[in-house]
């Protein structure tokens, strides 16, 4: 790490690098404020007269907002106000590094009279637009300080709210990733300011709920302005609760970004002199319209998240459960799926629910982890050495935050290692959910994957969660349920960062019941994420082909289930869906013929031949962000100078054309990779940079090739 001054004349200092710059600037009031922010080129340019110019002080905002029991109120239209602690934060000093690949900057502000000191830290990886914000608060007052609420990144001087649309995406179980657009306008009504002191109170604001950070919506967000197409899109890195805001200011836009409030969440912290509290970070990405600022985001993904050799291999998972076994394994019904598996092509093979409980309904007994002697009559070790010896690495479904109410476990452990309130255990739809605060807690997870992976050799846990808690847990010494909660879920990652320390070859899947925490703070520690548990093929495709706004798409694990029952259009279209992302193969191909079987091969082998390109590939949507019911549905990825572009027909018309950006600007030629025998066709139209695809039949898939043909060739 190497220091580096940030320029500073007469207040005034900027800082960044050739892809994002920031100025801030001491405004009349002596608070510091970010009063410009721009991409490459003054791209999205936070600057009412654009690249070149600074916010007039009126729209610009203090760098923190903090509320606090006494010292200003917690809710929307009063935030901004000189009595919030925020508006008291003097400028102190700060200090530019160079960290590795990332730029960092740290501005220290301090208020004599409540004695709160707040550490504002920016980084940046070198080269992408994205500014990543988060806050750490220390208390050198006298008396206790109950924070309600802290900004993780508040940024003003956005355009008004007549010209942006707010996008935002809906994320429910089955159905998750579904982007919408509005008109800021429609939530936030014009006021005639001249015959008002204030701007309107009125914020268009979206916040998480209970310990799934991804129920109900994405902890997402971006604004785009209609006239210029620039595009501000964010994410709050909670595995808890977050919220963001947008609203009006002097004629402008502000934002705001946070972690759990009391408001929403019922989070506080109460501050003893001496005390710290950092928020989850927050990621704010610029570009020229929506898909080049979640260029800009996926770059950023990358650069955060923890280092695996997974996210360049990006092997092949089975896992016998969607549409397969169901969480009813045993060795007789194993073993052929593993040599079926084994045929197709797999790498991993994943044992899903239900290999640790001999009763039929496991549900509310789960906590101990050991094997079922009634499903696996040899020992489960056997089944696992059998998939060793079919050349792939074992893995096994876990649950490891809960524990059945019928469960050993829920006695033997200390009451404070689990969630309470008021004295009271939670039970949640029959089990109770661990505090990994707790060492009695981690000493039962590191024991149990002790044996899984240390002496079963496991080399793939599937780490599944299946209830939400809110607002938290309040036990000895939180000040509040929504502290408890954040508190928990920071020492789960933190537990799951040292079990990868302990074993580095191990790959680790997020799964919530499908995509219920598909959040930031999770995406960087684990090495794939689960997109859902969305069991009907018809509608998987806007999830898969969506995904890529939440997931990098080597991480972002699709089902592909074939069934021997279904049409070969079937089996190409719930194979094809999986092929730009990870895929993860399931159904009954121990039942299937050689036609079929060959048919799955040829999916995994198309896979595997282009999978090196997936790992920098950038997304795009020829056909616009994918609507639920839309007939026709397209991904596209870009990496170097190969384009890849899935499409899905499920009704409609039998042709669409799609408009794709040519590769580099040369000669370009168009080629199905899958499936081997199309029943549709694909044609590259030169002049117009389009791509003409035909598909008679529904469902209908295709996976087109188009890349930059040699001089001379066709």
């Amino acid at each position: 790490m190497t220091g580096q001054a940030a320029n500073s004349t007469q207040g005034t200092f900027t800082w960044g690098h050739t892809a994002l710059e920031a100025e801030f600037t001491t405004a009349p009031d002596e608070t510091l404020r970010m009063t410009r922010l721009a991409g490459p080129d003054g791209a999205a340019a936070v600057a009412p007269e654009g690249a070149g110019a600074a916010m007039p002080p009126e729209t610009s905002l203090p760098l923190v907002e903090i509320t606090a029991l006494g010292h200003g109120t917690g809710w929307s239209g009063q935030r901004f106000t000189d009595s919030a602690l925020g508006s008291r934060l003097r400028h102190r000093r700060h200090h530019a590094v160079r960290d590795g690949g990332w730029h960092r900057l740290h501005i220290e502000l301090h208020d004599p009279d409540s004695g709160l000191t707040a550490e504002v830290r920016l980084s940046s990886p070198d080269g992408v637009a994205v500014l990543r914000g988060e806050i750490r608060i220390r208390h050198e007052g006298e008396h206790p300080l109950v924070v309600q609420s802290v900004s993780s990144l508040l940024l003003g001087g956005l355009p008004s709210p007549d010209v942006l649309d707010v996008h935002r995406a809906r994320n429910d179980w089955l159905a998750e990733c579904r982007w919408y657009r509005d008109p800021v306008r429609d939530t936030l009504a014009g006021l005639n300011r001249e015959a008002h002191e204030h701007d309107s109170r009125a914020a268009l604001a979206l916040a998480g709920r209970g310990s799934w950070p991804s129920d109900g919506h994405l902890p997402m967000g971006a604004l785009t302005d209609r006239r210029s197409g620039a595009s501000w899109l964010w994410q709050i890195e909670s595995a808890a609760g977050w919220r963001w805001d947008t609203g009006e200011r002097a004629g402008s836009s502000y934002l705001s970004l946070s972690g759990p409030t009391d408001a929403e969440h019922q989070w506080r912290e109460r501050l003893l002199p001496g005390g710290e509290f950092s928020t989850v970070p927050a990621a704010l990405a610029l570009g020229t319209d929506f898909e080049d600022a979640l260029a800009h985001l996926t770059a950023y993904r990358r650069a955060v998240r923890r280092p695996h050799p997974d996210h360049t291999g990006l092997p092949v998972v089975f896992n016998d459960y969607m549409n397969t076994l169901m969480g009813d394994p045993t060795t007789e019904r194993l073993l052929p799926l593993i040599d079926a598996a084994a045929e197709a092509g797999a790498e991993y093979f994943c044992i899903d629910s239900g290999w640790y409980d001999d009763a039929p309904g496991w549900w509310d007994g789960v906590g101990e982890w050991q094997p079922s002697q009634r499903r696996f009559p040899g020992g489960i070790e056997a089944v696992l050495g059998h998939v060793r010896a079919r050349g792939m690495i074992p893995g096994l479904w876990l649950e490891p935050e809960v524990v059945g109410v019928r469960s050993p476990v829920a006695s033997a452990l200390p009451a404070d290692a689990f969630f309470q309130r008021d004295g009271i255990r939670i039970t949640e739809h029959g089990r109770h959910q661990l505090d990994l605060r707790h060492p009695a807690a981690r000493a039962h997870l590191d024991k149990t994957i002790g044996r899984i992976v240390g002496d079963w050799g496991v080399g793939y846990l599937k780490l599944d969660y299946n209830i939400s808690v809110a607002p938290g847990t309040q036990g000895p010494g939180d000040t509040s349920p929504g502290g408890g909660l954040l508190g928990h879920a920071r020492a789960y990652l933190d537990w799951l960062s040292t079990l990868l320390d302990r074993y580095p070859g191990l790959v680790v899947e997020n799964c919530a019941s499908g995509g219920m925490r598909m959040d930031g703070a999770s995406l960087a520690v684990s090495q794939l994420q689960s997109t859902s548990d969305q069991q009907d093929l018809l509608h998987y495709p806007p999830i898969a082909a969506s995904s890529p706004t939440a997931v990098p798409p080597e991480q972002g694990a699709v089902w592909a289930y074939p069934q021997p029952e279904f049409s070969d259009d079937e089996i190409v279209f719930t194979l094809g869906g999986a092929l730009l992302g990870r895929v993860h193969l399931s159904g009954h191909l121990d039942h299937m013929t050689p036609a079929q079987l060959a048919l799955v091969q040829d999916a995994v082998s198309t896979y595997k031949s282009i999978r090196d390109d997936l790992g920098a590939a950038v997304p795009f949507w020829p056909l616009g962000l994918p609507g639920w019911t839309d007939a026709w549905l397209a991904l596209g990825l870009r990496s170097g100078d190969t384009t890849y572009v899935s499409l899905w027909r499920r009704g409609g018309e039998s042709g669409r054309t799609l408009s794709v950006p040519s590769p580099a600007g040369r000669a370009t030629r168009a080629e199905i990779l899958f499936p081997p025998a199309p029943g549709g066709t694909a044609d590259w139209r030169a002049d117009r940079a389009e791509l003409s695809v035909e598909l008679p039949s529904t469902p209908g898939y295709l996976l087109v090739r188009l890349s930059a043909t040699a001089p001379g060739t066709g």
